[in-house]
């Protein structure tokens, strides 16, 4: 899922200061599941931003609305019987849904409350860790289903490095050697002679070469 963290409330007051009246919009999928801004987290900045208007003497005006998900033009049109009521929106989704919203409402100042992270997956309660930088070119099957671009450090496809110990990183003793991961992964499933096979440099313009990235599939356009 894609994760994030909500900005420091003086960064987003500093966006909304010349308005009287938000739209603040939350995302019910990625932003819900990591804890940054999903209809709780709509309710909490919410009442954060009304009391510090209050404290300036101001009144501010939120309106609150969680939609299904903001990447999406069909949930991005629920906003519209709300969008003339107010001076600006502000959206708790990741970086896709800003965009889509302020795609869709080009007369409206859209802006973010929270920073996108990464692509991660849950490690416990409470801690997301990166697993995937969509590289375009997933290489996975050859790695024991480790990612060698996501997590290791210098983004080795034949590791480990020199700086490797123990089984950890050294830019950090808590963080695990993804290409030791990756060892003991192919030695677990019997196919370490899978290690021996050199990878060939990777074609980053499957990444970001070209400008944004997309996906047609002819079967559902």
């Amino acid at each position: 899922m894609i994760t994030a963290e909500r900005k420091p409330l003086d960064e987003i007051i500093d966006y909304i200061k010349p308005f009287s009246r938000i739209l603040l919009v939350g995302c019910n999928e990625c932003v819900t599941v990591c804890a940054a801004g999903g209809r709780k987290e709509v309710g909490l900045l919410s009442s954060a931003l009304q009391m510090a208007f209050m404290k300036e003497g101001k009144v501010l005006d939120v309106k609150e609305l969680t939609l299904e998900r903001q990447c999406d033009p069909e949930y991005v049109e629920e906003l519209v019987p709300l969008i003339d009521q107010v001076d600006a929106v502000v959206s708790m989704a990741c970086g896709c849904g800003v965009q889509e919203v302020a795609k869709r409402f080009k007369e409206k100042p859209v802006f973010p409350a929270v920073n996108t992270k990464f692509m991660g997956a849950s490690e416990r309660q409470g801690v997301w860790a990166e697993r995937c930088q969509g590289c375009g070119d997933c290489v996975l099957g050859m790695t024991g289903g480790i990612c060698p671009v996501a997590r290791c450090s210098k983004r080795l496809l034949n590791g480990p490095c020199g700086g490797s110990s123990n089984g950890k990183c050294e830019i950090n003793p808590e963080v695990d050697c993804a290409w030791q991961l990756i060892w003991d992964r192919l030695k677990s499933l019997g196919i370490e002679k899978t290690y021996e096979e050199i990878v060939p440099a990777k074609d980053w313009r499957t990444s970001r070469d070209g400008g944004p990235r997309k996906i047609i599939r002819e079967d559902l356009a």
